[in-house]
């Protein structure tokens, strides 16, 4: 006979079962509640803006309030093992001090109604190109598969969700403490990004030129790397591009290897290029299982992350993680996908899982083994509604690298200006900026 965690354990992972059309939401998640109502019904969302509040201020915690259920800590680990993933499990394991404060469920997570439409007109009419892994057809402003069969369908929503059109983040940081918390590495970055898929005016891939994002970065801290500015290009069916113009040599470079495993600069290969953002770039070096869903604790409304009324620089990232008290979980419904190698293929890590949120498609946990099977990194997301939009984004993101005792954060917007989500719709940046001409303009003025 199986024994009682082991049926529990199968039950958890196995594929989600069909469900009709009226018990899902527009984009494909479980409308109901869990069994033992931990999980609440979905209801369209928190998206409301609280009163008062205006697009470009501090965003003010709806849910501040509120107090842990409980906290997960090595001491406890046995008893919440269940609902955590491999890594959170590693890291709670081995980094002293480690906990993970568990908070009630908000089902925050909603979009526009043309999202809505899109994704459900996308029932019928996106596909996957025959080689398994680029887009062949979708309709943009809408997830591609928002009842995926495969992993890279999944993925696909994760890649195109939408957060709209194009957006700037002023001086948003990356920081990586040394080992020990010593010799901070901080980078500061002025960063606009264009996500034509989100344009809802757009009918097809050939509407969006076959881009899935633009981005174009400028280093404004440290002072030896003032002035130096990125672009990159992003595709929907080809490798990714990208340039780079260096102050000192006052001239533009293209980036022979902008991808992959490819180690980003000044990090001490803790960095893969293909870690941005949780998750990014070409889907072929990699075979993607759908291994169903799963109730985890994951990170979830992470507006503590960027209160700088609460937290300084100091205080907000200590020597081996961030602070625990700026970083809410809660238990919600997740799809996981199991990446390998493909055969003939290379990557430093050649297997991958990924947790993403039912509701949003968001990447909310990875973990990164090596090749000897053994977790090397660990990456903790975030997310939470941004009224404006009327959707929910993700933006900061944590990794942990395991083997050198170091982690970093990027896209930190703590403590800096608000996050412009409407910068593309209302004409605040425009395409002509995404341009290797406009980089070379931008660098010699």
């Amino acid at each position: 006979m199986k024994s009682l965690s082991l049926v529990m354990a199968a039950a958890l992972l196995a594929p989600a079962v069909a469900m009709a059309a009226g018990d899902l939401t527009p984009v494909g998640a479980e409308k109901g509640a869990n069994a033992d109502g931990s999980i609440p019904a979905w209801t369209g969302g928190d998206l409301k803006a609280p009163a008062g509040w205006k697009p470009l201020t501090p965003r003010p915690d709806p849910y501040a309030s509120e107090k842990p259920l409980f906290s997960i800590s090595k001491a406890n680990l046995a008893q919440y093992k269940a609902n955590l993933t491999a890594g959170q499990v590693e890291l709670l394991n081995t980094l002293p001090g480690y906990r993970i404060d568990v908070y009630p469920t908000h089902r925050s997570c909603g979009y526009p109604d043309f999202v809505y439409q899109n994704s459900q007109e996308n029932l019928k009419s996106a596909k996957v190109a025959d080689n398994g892994y680029e887009l062949a057809a979708a309709k943009p402003a809408g997830f591609p598969f928002p009842q995926p069969k495969t992993g890279v369908e999944a993925l696909w929503n994760y890649k195109l969700r939408w957060m709209g059109e194009g957006r700037t983040e002023p001086n948003y940081t990356l920081l990586s403490p040394g080992r020990g918390g010593s010799d901070f590495v901080k980078i500061r970055i002025d960063s606009s990004m264009l996500t034509p898929f989100g344009n809802p005016k757009a009918k097809s891939i050939a509407d969006v030129g076959g881009v899935e994002f633009k981005f174009i970065q400028e280093v404004t801290e440290p002072a030896a790397r003032t002035g130096e500015i990125t672009l990159g290009i992003y595709y929907l069916d080809k490798m990714n591009e990208g340039w780079i113009y260096m102050p000192g040599q006052r001239r533009v470079k293209r980036l022979s290897t902008y991808a992959y495993d490819a180690p980003l600069m000044g990090l001490e290969n803790t960095y893969y290029v293909d870690q941005a953002w949780m998750y990014n770039g070409m889907l072929d070096r990699y075979d993607y299982k759908l291994v169903g869903k799963k109730e985890m604790y994951v990170p979830y409304n992470t507006f503590a992350l960027r209160d700088s009324k609460r937290f300084t620089q100091k205080t907000m990232f200590g020597p081996q993680y961030p602070n625990r008290d700026a970083y809410r979980y809660e238990k919600h419904r997740v799809w996981v996908v199991e990446a390998t190698v493909k055969p003939g293929q290379r990557h430093a890590a050649p297997k991958r899982t990924f947790y993403l949120d039912e509701d949003s498609w968001v990447i909310l946990l990875a973990d990164l083994y090596d090749a000897q099977g053994k977790i090397s990194r660990v990456e903790e997301g975030s997310i939470l509604p941004a009224w404006e939009l009327g959707a929910c984004v993700n933006q900061e993101f944590f990794s942990y690298d395991l083997n050198s005792g170091r982690y970093f954060g990027d896209v930190m917007v703590f403590g800096e200006k608000e996050t412009d989500w409407l910068a593309a719709s209302q004409g605040r940046i425009k395409p002509d900026m995404f341009t290797e001409s406009y980089l070379q303009r931008a660098g010699s003025r």
